[in-house]
């Protein structure tokens, strides 16, 4: 059986490709660094609240659509921020850009 947990790690690793990044990146884009992300999608962390809004912010992307589903979540994802081969380009925000405009 699926989990939110579960599920909010798939859509992060989803959004990850979907844009270019490593963890090291969306580490430095959210305020975390890549150990601390890669236990979170190993599922040793969980993801906080408070991390859920700094993804949102990162990605440009209502809580709400994060939680949704993968398919749901890229979907939402802003074109400027996929890479060149998902048909954008990959910008990486630095922590208090806020991602969204």
């Amino acid at each position: 059986m699926s989990s939110t947990e579960h599920d909010l790690r798939v859509t992060v690793a989803a959004l990850m490709y979907a844009t270019g990044e490593t963890q090291a990146d969306l580490g430095r884009g959210i305020g975390l660094g890549q150990t601390q992300v890669s236990r979170r999608q190993a599922g040793a962390t969980s993801w906080s609240l408070a991390d859920l809004d700094r993804l949102a912010a990162h990605y440009g992307i209502p809580v709400p659509d994060l939680l949704a589903g993968v398919d749901n979540a890229v979907r939402k994802l802003p074109a400027r921020r996929r890479t060149a081969a998902l048909g954008g380009t990959q910008t990486v925000l630095a922590e208090g850009d806020g991602g969204s405009e």
